[in-house]
């Protein structure tokens, strides 16, 4: 048994595809998961990764777990009480779902300090482990979904700027490896898409996608951050525009990482689009 955090996220929802196609036995879990979430054949538990209790069902008979970071509520976490209560449900092996920025952004205390602590708990847990380290995500720009939606404009900063951005499909499937082969036990695997891409290329990408003109307006760094602070801390959004405007070399570098493991390129921002393509129409 697979046990997938997160189940409902842009990563989860695709591993818990992925590994029951796979005929991997999987028991997705979010606070708000239903039935309909899942495919046919998963198990699925509610519970809360900032409750531990609610956890432990959820890990009995597990051998291996996938470990979503929390997100935005990755301080209400206590990785050590989480990794606990999977040891003793049977969990031998997690991979994590950490954040590029431990790396490259290790003084910021969203992006990089608190992620650290929930990795040094996993190495310090007593299971194998290997961490997944992702750089910006494809997903994000569904932020513009309803702007593009409404009016066929897309607002952002820094327009031509690019990062390397990787669809979350990817990630599940790198995860999906690790979670069944040994092999990537001890490993931390920084995970990024194929090329640099910046604001106004996804913007065109959509268009074409959606084969519809799609405006792009540059905001400024104040408004961009006037909108970050509606639904995210101060430091998270002053570190998330110092990523998007100033990116370090290594944010700013194509990681081999996902090609070696998946065999193949990592798909790009304009194969993400069309996939996806349906929640900006």
């Amino acid at each position: 048994m697979i046990v997938v955090t997160g189940a409902t996220g842009n990563v989860g929802r695709s591993l818990v595809r992925t590994l029951a196609a796979a005929g991997e036995k999987v028991r997705a879990t979010s606070r708000g998961i239903s039935a309909r979430d899942v495919p046919d054949g998963a198990d699925w538990r509610r519970a809360d990764l900032a409750d531990v209790e609610s956890l432990r069902a959820t890990f009995d008979g597990a051998r291996a777990l996938f470990l979503q970071s929390g997100g935005a509520s990755a301080h209400l976490l206590d990785p050590g009480a989480i990794l606990d209560a999977a040891g003793a449900g049977g969990v031998e092996r997690v991979v994590l779902l950490s954040s590029q920025g431990v790396a490259t952004r290790p003084d910021s205390p969203s992006h990089g300090a608190l992620m650290r602590s929930i990795e040094d708990a996993v190495r310090r847990s007593g299971v194998e482990w290997t961490i997944l380290r992702p750089g910006g995500f494809a997903s994000n720009t569904y932020a513009w979904a309803e702007s593009v939606r409404t009016s066929r404009t897309v607002a952002a900063p820094f327009g031509d700027v690019g990062l390397p951005v990787i669809d979350p499909a990817d990630i599940a499937e790198v995860a999906a490896t690790a979670l069944r082969d040994p092999a990537h036990a001890g490993q931390v695997h920084e995970l990024t898409g194929p090329a640099l891409i910046t604001p106004r290329q996804q913007t065109e990408a959509l268009a074409a996608a959606l084969g519809t003109p799609i405006r792009f307006t540059e905001q400024t760094p104040d408004e961009a951050r006037a909108q970050l602070l509606h639904f995210m801390p101060e430091p998270v959004a002053d570190t998330t525009l110092a990523i998007l405007g100033t990116p370090t070399p290594e944010e700013a570098r194509v990681s081999p990482a996902a090609e070696r493991i998946l065999g193949r390129a990592p798909h790009t921002y304009a194969e993400w689009a069309r996939r996806n393509g349906a929640a900006f129409r």
